[in-house]
């Protein structure tokens, strides 16, 4: 693989392995001091869509952190979890009483739309600089404020007693294990999440992502997608040569260097004459310039 090469790979991630395993698979592929990054963890007994983003795609992270989602989950009632799912000590409810269908389509109403939401005290979020999960395997207090997130879908897929499986449409940041974990407390029997499968990030699909074992230094470059793919809802602008270098020193882009573009306000992607992205810039509110502000070329290009 060539140093300059920058891409996206979509990964289908096993279970029993960290998101941050597969990124140092992928490293290993890579060039001395290449970067690669993922877009989103999966818990270890999650699989799934896992993008990795390499090298100066990682820049692109946080755009595909805020694609919707789509995962498929299986939720056993009558048990709750410290950590919300079946990987953590397992507590039986005594006695549940399963509930019916239509109790469970209300429970599952209330997990629609803009919501706050309880993130798991077991998660990779950060209080004073430390992991909560840290924080929680060690015995101590974690508190962690709810925050707004968007669920777009909660369909019913089956239910037969203890499992519910579901199909959510989510948007970054949402927990599927506080999902668990909710609905079971409504319908007061308790609940876990026993299975989890990420579906789509995005444009990045399960059917189209590609096993980790399956790259190596010859094919890695044959499986990297375009960083476009990262900022398909973006205005665009394509620019000339010249155009492109001054973007690689980070300059400035007035109106009157564009022939028939117009400037919208907000964040554009910027693209070479082949339809390479060359960078992320900010357009002014006045339509009268656009500041590079993520660039993906070097100077030399």
């Amino acid at each position: 693989m060539k140093t300059e090469s920058i891409g996206i790979l979509n990964l289908d991630k096993p279970p029993g392995r960290t998101s941050r395993d597969i990124v140092n698979q992928v490293g290993r592929l890579l060039p001395r001091k290449a970067k690669a990054g993922h877009a989103g963890t999966l818990d270890p007994l999650a699989t799934g869509v896992l993008v990795v983003c390499v090298g100066s795609a990682t820049r692109l992270i946080e755009n595909i952190q805020r694609m919707g989602k789509t995962y498929r989950t299986v939720i056993r009632l009558g048990a709750r979890s410290d950590t919300h799912d079946c990987d953590g000590t397992i507590v039986k409810t005594l006695d549940p009483q399963p509930p019916a269908i239509s109790e469970i389509e209300a429970a599952l109403a209330t997990q629609r739309g803009e919501i706050l939401q309880q993130p798991p005290e077991y998660s990779a979020l950060k209080i004073d600089g430390r992991r909560a999960y840290d924080l929680a395997r060690a015995g101590l207090p974690v508190e962690l404020a709810p925050r707004p997130v968007r669920i777009d879908r909660v369909e019913l897929l089956s239910y037969e007693w203890p499992n519910l499986e579901l199909e959510i449409d989510c948007g970054g940041g949402t927990y599927i294990r506080s999902i668990a974990r909710d609905i079971g407390e409504i319908l007061g029997c308790g609940a876990l999440m026993d299975a989890l499968v990420r579906t789509r990030i995005g444009p990045f699909t399960q059917a189209t992502a590609v096993a980790p074992d399956d790259l190596d230094r010859e094919t890695l470059d044959d499986h990297l997608r375009s960083p476009l793919e990262a900022v398909l809802d973006l205005p665009r602008i394509t620019l000339d040569a010249l155009l492109v270098a001054d973007v690689a020193l980070g300059r400035k882009i007035t109106a009157d260097r564009l022939a028939d573009a117009t400037i919208p306000p907000g964040e554009i992607a910027l693209l070479s004459s082949d339809g390479d992205l060359v960078a992320l810039g900010e357009g002014a509110p006045d339509g009268l310039a656009v500041q590079p502000r993520k660039v993906f070329i070097d100077k030399s290009s």
